[in-house]
C-alpha cells in the first residue's frame, strides 16, 4: 500500500511538472466525460414529469376537472391523461358548476386553453391562450408575474416573455384573429415549465368564447379531502376526467434509461466505442510521459525498484490524470448541461424542469473515464516494466520489440468474422450491422501494429523526410499503432455515417413523390373570385419582393366550386401507381417549364396538342390516361380520357400528371388562375397561411415543398467535423512524441547540413503517414460497413429473407463529404504539424 501511495505522489508531481501534456490527456479523457454528461443533465432537465408540472397544471388546487363534449364514459390513467372515450353522436350542453358540485365539493374555479392567431410586427403568429383568474389564490404558481398585473377585466391580458421578445409591450393593443378581439396588454407572465412559449393570459372567456369542445376546458378545484381514485373513477362514468395531486404525486415514476434489451444493447455499443476511441486518442499521450520519465523510471529500477513497481507508477498517471480529467469533466459537464438547458428552454421553447442532474449514469460515466484512462495506461505501463535501465541510463533510444505471431492472426479473424457478420446483418436491421462493424474495428486495431511493420518496409523508395519519418514510426509501432487506429476508427465511423445517412437522404427525397420539385412555394385558393385573387397576389408581392410567381390553374364547375382532380391508376402499374402518389394538375407550357425546371420542346408540344404529360410512366396505359373529376365532397362528377406522354421530371421525386387547360374546357368546366408557383423557401408557411385566410377565407393554403439537401448538408458537416476534430488530436498527439523521439535524430540532421524546411518536412510527414495510413483503412472499412447499413435504412422488399439475397437498396455516395475526410482531413494535419514545428536547433552536451 506504501509503494501504491508514493506512485501517486510521483504521479501527482509528474503532472504538475509537465502541465502541457496534462492537460493533453486530460482533454482527451474529460471532454468525451464533459460532452455526455451535459447531455445526459440536459435532457434529464428537460424531461419533465407530471408531478414538475404540477404547480402549471393545478396552482395551488386539489385537482383540475377536464369536461368535453360528451357525457359518455372515459377511462383515464393516475396522471388525469384519458385513454379511451367513447363519442356520441352530438355533442350536450355544457356542464354547470351546480352539477360538477353534486359530484364533487369544493370551490370551482373556470379556466379554459386554446391557440389563436395573434397580428405582430411581423405578421400573424399562433400563440396559445389561458384563461383563468390568476389572481385568485386558487392559480397560485400556475404562471409567473413578471412585470405589471394579471388581466382583471375582459379584453385584458398578460402575455409571456416570447412575446415581449416580438415586439409587444405593456400597453399595446394587439389584435387576434379565430376570434376576431382587440385586447390590450396589461403585464407579463411565465409559465414554470416552457418559460419560451408564447402565451396570452386572460379572464374566463374575455377573450375566447365558452369551449365545450375538448380542447381543454374545466374547473380547477380546493376540496376538503384529498380526490382519490373512486373519485376520479365516479366522474369517468359521467364524460369527466380529473387530475389530482394526490394520484399524480402517488403515481409518478422515472421512466429514464433504456426499458429493453434492443436500447440496453445500443447503450453498450456506444459505451464500447467511446471507451475505445479515447484509449486510442489518450494511449499516445501516456506514452510520451513514458518517454520523457524513461530516465526517471530507469533510475528507480536501478536502486531496486522492479517492473511490478514501474508498471504501478504508469498506472498511477492513468489513475490521478483519469480521475481528475472524470471528476472535471462531469463537473464542467453538469453546469453545461444546466446553462444549455436554460437557454434553450427560453429560445427554442423546450421544456423545462427543476434542475435535475441523473447522478447514476454521471457516474457512470465518470467512471468510463477513470477506466479509459487505466486502460490507456496499460500498454506503456507494460513497456515501463520491460525497459533495460542499462540502455536508458546510457542514452540509447528506446525501439518497440517484436510483436507476438498470433496478434496479426487475431486481427484478421476478427475482420473476417465481423465481414461475414455484416453480411448476415443484411435482414436484421441498424444495430446488427453496427454489432457487426464493431467486430470490424476491433480487427482492424489489433492488425495497425502489423500494417505499420508491413508499410515500414516502402521506406526505402521514398524521399529523405518520408524515409525517416516512416522508419521512425515503424520503429515505434505501439506509438504509431494506437493513434493510427484512432485516425482509422474516427474515419470509419464518418464514413459509415456518411454514406449511411445520404443513401437515406436520396432514398427520401426519391420517395418524395410530389408534382413539384423541391423547394418549390405553392399558394392555392379555391373559394374566391377575381378581386380575392388580386388580393393574394398582392399580399404575396409585398411579402415577397422580387420573387417570380408562376400562374398556375385550377378547375371548377359551371357554378364555380373547386373540383378536385385524380388519376384513374391502372392495376397492375407497380409500386409507385398510388392513388396518393403525386396529384393532377392543370399546365400551360409556363408551369411545365417551371415544374421541370427546362424546356421541354416535345413535352410542351404534346400539351399544346391537347395531350397529358405524365411524370409517372405508370398512368399511361396503351397511349391514354384516365383523369376523375371530383366534386368538394370527393363524390364523382365525370371522368376523362386523355392520350398521354411521359417526359422527365426535374428531380426523381416528381411524380404526378399535368393535363392541358383544353381538356377541362371541352368537358364543359371552367379553368381558372388560382395557384402560384414559386421557388422560393425562405418563407413560414404556416404563418403565410394565416395571412391568406384572414384576406380571402379559410379555402386557402400556402406550402413548401422542401427537400432535404440543407439538412443533408448540416448532417454531413457535423460528421466531418467531428471527424477533424478526433483525426488531428490522434495525429498530433503522436506526432508530438515522434518529434519528441527523433530530436536527436533532427539535430544531427541538422548538424550535417539540413536545413530547417528538411525539418519541418520530416515532422510533416510523420504526419501524413499516421493520419493517411488511418484514414486510408477506415475509409475502405467505413465504405463496406456504410453501404451495409443502406439495407436496413433504404430497403423496401423487407419480405426479402436469403443470405444472399439482400434485395433492393440506394446507395448513394458523398463524393464531396469522402474526399474532404480522405484528403483534406490528412493534408490539413500534414500542413498544420509541418507549420506549428518548431525548427531551432537544440544544442545539448555531450556526456561522457
Amino acid at each position: 500500500m506504501s509503494a501504491f501511495r508514493a506512485a501517486l505522489r510521483i504521479s501527482r508531481r509528474d503532472a504538475l511538472r509537465f502541465k502541457g501534456r496534462t492537460a493533453l490527456i486530460m482533454v482527451m479523457i474529460g471532454l468525451p466525460v464533459l460532452v455526455i454528461t451535459a447531455v445526459l443533465t440536459g435532457a434529464a432537465t428537460t424531461s419533465i414529469t407530471s408531478r414538475d408540472k404540477l404547480d402549471a397544471t393545478l396552482g395551488a388546487a386539489d385537482a383540475r376537472i377536464v369536461t368535453s363534449p360528451f357525457r359518455t364514459p372515459v377511462e383515464q390513467r393516475a396522471d388525469g391523461e384519458i385513454t379511451n372515450r367513447r363519442e356520441s353522436q352530438r355533442p350536450e350542453q355544457p356542464w354547470t358548476p351546480a352539477e360538477i358540485g353534486t359530484l364533487l365539493q369544493g370551490r370551482l374555479l373556470r379556466y379554459q386553453a386554446s391557440i389563436v392567431h395573434v397580428r405582430l410586427a411581423d405578421g400573424y403568429n399562433r400563440v396559445d391562450v389561458f384563461e383563468a383568474d390568476l389572481r385568485d389564490p386558487l392559480t397560485r404558481g400556475m404562471r409567473r408575474l413578471v412585470e405589471g398585473r394579471f388581466a382583471a377585466a375582459p379584453g385584458e391580458v398578460a402575455v409571456s416573455p416570447a412575446l415581449i421578445d416580438s415586439g409587444v409591450r405593456i400597453g399595446d393593443t394587439i389584435k387576434t384573429w379565430r376570434p376576431d378581439r382587440t385586447v390590450r396588454v396589461v403585464g407579463v407572465a411565465e409559465h414554470p415549465n416552457r418559460p419560451g412559449l408564447r402565451e396570452l393570459l386572460a379572464l374566463p372567456e374575455g377573450l375566447l368564447p365558452h369551449q365545450n369542445d375538448g380542447n381543454d376546458s374545466g374547473w380547477l378545484i380546493d376540496t376538503a379531502a384529498p380526490v382519490q381514485w373512486p373519485d376520479a373513477q365516479r366522474l369517468n362514468k359521467v364524460g369527466l376526467a380529473v387530475k389530482s395531486r394526490v394520484m399524480i404525486e402517488r403515481s409518478d415514476t422515472d421512466s429514464s434509461g433504456p426499458r429493453d434489451l434492443h436500447g440496453l444493447v445500443e447503450l453498450g455499443v456506444a459505451v464500447v466505442l467511446v471507451v475505445t476511441e479515447t484509449v486510442l486518442l489518450a494511449g499516445p499521450a501516456f506514452a510520451v510521459g513514458l518517454r520523457r520519465r524513461r530516465r526517471e523510471l530507469a533510475v528507480i529500477a536501478a536502486q531496486g525498484g522492479s517492473g511490478r513497481h514501474l508498471k504501478t507508477i504508469v498506472l498511477a498517471d492513468g489513475l490521478v490524470l483519469g480521475g481528475a480529467a472524470a471528476l472535471l469533466g462531469a463537473a464542467l459537464g453538469i453546469g453545461a448541461g444546466l446553462v444549455g438547458e436554460w437557454f434553450a428552454a427560453r429560445w427554442l421553447d423546450w421544456t423545462h424542469g427543476p434542475a435535475d442532474v441523473p447522478w447514476a449514469p454521471v457516474l457512470g460515466v465518470a467512471a468510463l473515464g477513470v477506466v479509459s484512462a487505466l486502460t490507456a495506461a496499460i500498454v506503456p505501463a507494460i513497456q515501463a516494466s520491460r525497459q533495460s535501465p542499462v540502455h536508458v541510463l546510457a542514452g540509447r533510444a528506446a525501439v518497440d520489440t517484436p510483436g507476438r505471431a498470433g496478434r496479426p492472426v487475431l486481427g484478421a479473424v476478427l475482420v473476417l468474422l465481423g465481414l461475414a457478420a455484416t453480411g448476415f446483418a443484411l435482414h436484421r436491421g441498424t444495430l446488427s450491422v453496427a454489432l457487426a462493424s464493431t467486430l470490424v474495428v476491433f480487427g482492424l486495431v489489433a492488425l495497425m501494429p502489423w500494417l505499420v511493420q508491413a508499410t515500414g518496409r516502402l521506406a526505402g523508395r521514398l524521399p529523405l523526410p518520408l524515409r525517416l519519418s516512416v522508419r521512425d514510426a515503424s520503429r515505434h509501432r505501439v506509438r504509431t499503432a494506437s493513434a493510427t487506429a484512432a485516425v482509422m476508427a474516427a474515419t470509419m465511423g464518418a464514413v459509415t455515417l456518411g454514406i449511411a445517412l445520404n443513401s437515406d437522404y436520396v432514398d427520401q427525397e426519391a420517395r418524395r413523390n410530389s408534382i413539384v420539385p423541391a423547394d418549390t412555394m405553392t399558394v392555392r385558393a379555391w373559394k374566391v373570385d377575381d378581386q380575392g385573387w388580386a388580393r393574394v397576389r398582392a399580399l404575396l408581392q409585398q411579402k415577397l419582393p422580387g420573387v417570380s410567381l408562376v400562374n398556375g390553374l385550377d378547375v371548377k364547375d359551371a357554378q364555380g366550386e373547386p373540383l378536385g382532380l385524380n388519376v384513374v391508376w391502372p392495376k397492375d402499374c407497380g409500386i409507385r401507381c398510388d392513388p396518393g402518389v403525386g396529384s393532377v394538375e392543370v399546365a400551360d407550357e409556363e408551369v411545365l417549364a417551371f415544374l421541370q425546371k427546362r424546356r421541354d420542346p416535345q413535352a410542351a408540344a404534346a400539351l399544346a396538342a391537347g395531350k397529358a404529360v405524365a411524370f409517372s410512366p405508370g398512368a399511361v396505359r396503351d397511349g391514354m390516361i384516365t383523369i376523375q373529376v371530383e366534386d368538394w365532397d370527393n363524390k364523382p362528377v365525370t371522368t376523362l380520357r386523355v392520350p398521354a406522354v411521359t417526359a422527365a421530371p426535374a428531380e426523381a421525386g416528381q411524380a404526378g400528371v399535368l393535363i392541358p387547360p383544353s381538356v377541362p374546357a371541352q368537358a364543359g368546366l371552367k379553368v381558372l388562375q388560382r395557384t402560384f408557383y414559386a421557388t422560393h423557401t425562405d418563407v413560414d408557411d404556416l404563418r403565410l397561411t394565416t395571412e391568406i385566410k384572414v384576406l380571402v377565407g379559410e379555402q386557402a393554403y400556402a406550402f413548401v415543398e422542401r427537400g432535404n439537401a440543407e439538412s443533408r448538408f448540416v448532417t454531413l458537416l457535423i460528421l466531418l467535423a467531428a471527424a477533424l476534430v478526433l483525426v488531428l488530436g490522434g495525429t498530433f498527439a503522436a506526432t508530438g512524441l515522434a518529434a519528441a523521439d527523433m530530436r536527436q535524430d533532427l539535430d544531427t540532421l541538422s548538424a550535417v547540413g539540413g536545413t530547417a524546411r528538411v525539418r519541418r518536412l520530416v515532422v510533416a510527414a510523420q504526419a501524413a503517414y499516421i493520419s493517411g495510413l488511418g484514414v486510408l483503412v477506415g475509409l475502405v472499412a467505413g465504405t463496406v460497413s456504410g453501404m451495409a447499413l443502406t439495407w436496413p435504412l433504404t430497403r423496401r422488399d423487407y419480405g426479402t429473407t436469403e443470405l444472399f439475397d439482400p434485395g433492393a437498396t440506394t446507395i448513394a455516395v458523398p463524393w464531396l463529404f469522402l474526399a474532404g475526410v480522405v484528403v483534406g482531413l490528412p493534408l490539413l494535419a500534414t500542413l498544420t504539424a509541418g507549420l506549428f514545428t518548431r525548427t531551432r536547433l537544440v544544442l545539448a552536451r555531450r556526456v561522457a
